[in-house]
C-alpha cells in the first residue's frame, strides 16, 4: 500500500481517525474530512508526520452538496503539491446520529440523517470518481442497524441500509474501471459517536456487553485495521459485499 493516497470522510476522530492511523502504517497519505474541530484535525497530521507520512485536513459538511465542488478542488490541489494526479482508496465514514421513535420523527430530522448518510455518499463519491485510480477501493461505512432493528433508529438505519445496497450498485457499475466497493457494518462502538452514549453510559455499555457473543462493546482499535486491511491487495477480490464487525452481535 506504500504511496497509496486515501481519501476519508470524518477522518479527525472516531473511527475514521483509526483508520487513518492503520492507513499511515501502512503507508498511505491521508486526505480527510472534518466536521468542525480544527484541533482533532491539527492532531491527527501532527501524527502522521511522527509516522513520515502526509495528511491534510478539510472542513466539510458532507450533508451539503453544494460544498463538494470546492472539496474536489482542494483534493486536486493536494494531490498535484504531492505530486499525483489521482488517489487510491475513498472511505465514506462521515456521519451523524439520530435517536427518535418512528412515530415523532420530523421531516427536518430525516433530512438531516439521509442527507449526509446517503445523499452525501452519493455524490460525494460521483463528484471524486475522475480523480480515484482504477483500481481503487471504497469503503462505505453502515451498521449494524441495518440489519437489526431497535426502537428508536429508524431514520438512520434506514438510510444505512440504503447505503448497503448503493454499495452494491458502485460495485456493479465501477466493475469495468476494476474499483471496488463494499460496506464495513461496526456494532457498538466506544467512540464519541451519539454523545458517547455507549462508552459513557455504564447501562448501555452492559446491554452492548450482554448482546454481544465476544462479551464487549467495540472499540475503534476494532474497526480501523480491518477497513485498513480490506482496501489492501489482499483483498482484492472482495467486492460488493457487507461485512459486519461487531464482535458477533445479535446473532
Amino acid at each position: 500500500m506504500t504511496n497509496k493516497v486515501a481519501i476519508i470522510t470524518g477522518g479527525s476522530r472516531g473511527l475514521g481517525r483509526n483508520t487513518a492511523l492503520n492507513l499511515f502504517a501502512r503507508g498511505v497519505d491521508v486526505i480527510f474530512t472534518y466536521r468542525a474541530n480544527q484541533e482533532e484535525a491539527a492532531s491527527l497530521i501532527r501524527e502522521a508526520e511522527a509516522k513520515g507520512r502526509k495528511a491534510v485536513g478539510f472542513q466539510l459538511d458532507t450533508g451539503d452538496v453544494r460544498a463538494f465542488d470546492a472539496f474536489v478542488t482542494e483534493v486536486r490541489k493536494t494531490l498535484q503539491s504531492w505530486g499525483k494526479e489521482r488517489f487510491d482508496y475513498l472511505v465514506n465514514n462521515a456521519g451523524n446520529s439520530l435517536h427518535a421513535d418512528f412515530a415523532v420523527t420530523t421531516e427536518e430530522q430525516f433530512d438531516g440523517i439521509f442527507n449526509v448518510h446517503v445523499k452525501g455518499v452519493y455524490f460525494l463519491t460521483q463528484k471524486l470518481l475522475p480523480l480515484m485510480n482504477d483500481g481503487g477501493r471504497i469503503v462505505n461505512v453502515s451498521s449494524g442497524l441495518a440489519r437489526v432493528s431497535l426502537p428508536g433508529s429508524s431514520a438512520y438505519g434506514a438510510a444505512k441500509g440504503a447505503v448497503e445496497v448503493l454499495t452494491r450498485y458502485m460495485a456493479r457499475e465501477l466493475g469495468p474501471r476494476r474499483i471496488t466497493a463494499n460496506v464495513v457494518a461496526p456494532g457498538a462502538i466506544e467512540t464519541d459517536f451519539s454523545g458517547g452514549m455507549v462508552r459513557d453510559n455504564p447501562e448501555m455499555n452492559k446491554r452492548v456487553a450482554d448482546m454481544t457473543a465476544l462479551g464487549r462493546p467495540g472499540v475503534a482499535d476494532d474497526i480501523g485495521p480491518m477497513i485498513a486491511s480490506l482496501l489492501s491487495d489482499e483483498n482484492r477480490w472482495v467486492n460488493g459485499q457487507r461485512i459486519e464487525v461487531s464482535g458477533g452481535m445479535l446473532l
